[in-house]
């Protein structure tokens, strides 16, 4: 099936988006999702991210964590880099290990900022971000984030703008230690490739009609997202800015694909 385009206005979003998405617009749009009609609940969810300010310091709370606070699961997500400014960054966990203390009078005093990685980053970088990995974008950026499909998130930090923080569940979800770089490559942007395997969810890229890269991989749930080119998804077709879903590669025709990304539950 072909989900539901959902477009969001953000004040840190960008006012001229791909083409594929319509180039410029009159608000400022920071995510597109891809939403299944309310009978049907994934595993996983697909967004697109624009930036054009620093979004807040935050963190995402595991399995263990979510579901003693009532939530189906916590939230590991991945992110793409599609595009990117010359000096865009992302933050991924701190420089150095920080103790809960030291995260916490850090966040109060408005002085995480200096704690974090800040990475420079360009277009093709993937970073899989585990839940309870310390995290901010940066501005300048373009980005297709996959995550598990659970709304929370807990913000440590917010550069002042009138928004709730929850210092207490973030310290809680926190494991405030450097990133580690074995959830970090680079995409060949020519080549079909697994890009993440697990623990939740998988990733891959695939250049045209290469169906070897995803064939005898176990999973009930494919989402199929076109950069380029178009796909058919149990017979709809999937073009470029859009996200298909189904239950099995055996309905995905990549006939017409040029890249598209293709994320799958673990079975």
């Amino acid at each position: 099936m072909k989900l539901r385009k959902k477009t969001v206005a953000k004040p840190w979003g960008q006012r001229v988006l791909p083409d594929i998405f319509g180039g410029e617009r009159t608000k400022s749009i920071g995510e597109i999702w891809f939403q299944p009609p309310a009978s049907v609940t994934p595993a996983l969810m697909v967004k697109y991210l624009f930036t054009s300010e620093k979004l807040s310091i935050q963190v995402h709370p595991d399995n263990r964590m979510a579901r003693n606070a009532g939530l189906p699961s916590g939230k590991d997500e991945c992110w793409l880099v599609l595009d990117a400014e010359a000096d865009a960054v992302l933050g991924i966990g701190p420089k150095t290990k920080a103790s809960d203390a030291k995260l916490r009078a850090a966040a109060a005093l408005g002085e995480i900022e200096n704690l974090i990685d800040w990475k420079p980053v360009k277009p093709g970088d993937f970073y899989y971000i585990p839940a309870g990995t310390v995290h901010a974008i940066g501005p300048g950026l373009q980005l297709l984030e996959i995550q598990q499909n659970v709304d929370v998130t807990y913000r440590l930090y917010d550069y002042g703008r009138p928004r709730e923080l929850h210092l207490d569940d973030a310290i809680a979800a926190a494991k405030a230690e450097p990133y580690r770089m074995k959830f970090h490559q680079h995409v060949d942007p020519d080549t079909s490739m697994p890009i993440s395997d697990g623990p939740y969810f998988r990733t891959f890229q695939v250049i045209g009609p290469d169906i070897d890269v995803i064939s005898n991989v176990p999973a009930s749930e494919w989402q199929v997202i076109p950069l380029q080119g178009s796909v058919k998804v149990r017979g709809k077709l999937i073009k470029a800015g859009e996200c298909g879903l189904c239950t099995s590669a055996s309905e995905i025709n990549l006939s017409k694909n040029e890249k598209c990304i293709i994320a799958t539950n673990m079975k």
